[in-house]
């Protein structure tokens, strides 16, 4: 099986770009999901979350309220850590979990992860090949408000506290540029898709030798 990480800045198009890999066969895992069932009432990290950031965070179902959260660790770059140092590690154990029961089901050849912060979360290495979609600023900056219905400097907080593309460029395989057309996304990413069946015929090959 051939373990693949999506990644890329906030609002670059990975949703796009993993549906399309999930129409040509690819098991795809949202990481933002596994997040989610973490921080449920009763998941794995809610406890320590609420410990941590206060009940001040919560809805009144007992949920977190992400917008709250949001609000707090896109403000603060140690509250952003404490989160990441968190949740991290354990979305990894579930992606492990979910690879080695398809590897026992042996239902598909290539795994991807989807997920923002791979490289940023120091986990790049754990992945045969690595995913980057990216687009022009104007473009990300404009995307984000229109998705999140935010304002610009709001936007700009989001987007800064990431990465930038720059870094990010010599550590993937394959970019996907995102700044044209949805058309133009699809064609890119199936022209990805062809390459990493290559990919697994050489890692298949690769462990024969």
């Amino acid at each position: 099986m051939l373990i693949v990480a999506l990644t890329g800045g906030i609002a670059t198009g990975k949703s796009v770009v993993a549906k399309v890999l999930r129409q040509k066969g690819c098991f795809v895992q949202n990481a933002d999901l596994i997040a989610h069932q973490l921080l449920s009432p009763g998941g794995q990290v809610w406890s320590q979350l609420v410990n941590h950031f206060g009940k001040s965070i919560l809805k009144e179902d007992s949920s977190v309220d992400r917008q709250k959260l949001a609000e707090i660790i896109f403000s603060n770059n140690d509250e952003r850590t404490y989160l990441n140092h968190l949740t991290h590690p354990k979305i990894l154990e579930k992606v492990r979990q979910t690879i080695d029961q398809l590897k026992k089901n042996g239902s598909h050849d290539i795994y991807v992860t989807e997920a923002a912060l791979v490289i940023e979360s120091g986990y790049y290495d754990f992945y045969d090949r690595i995913i980057l979609t990216h687009c022009s600023p104007d473009i990300q900056l404009e995307r984000l408000r229109q998705r999140d219905g935010i304002t610009k400097e709001q936007a700009l907080k989001k987007i800064r506290s990431q990465m930038p593309d720059e870094k990010k460029f010599p550590l993937v395989h394959y970019l996907i540029d995102t700044s044209g057309s949805l058309a133009e996304t699809i064609e890119q990413t199936e022209q990805v898709y062809l390459c990493l069946h290559q990919d697994l015929i050489l890692k298949k090959l690769e462990l024969l030798n």
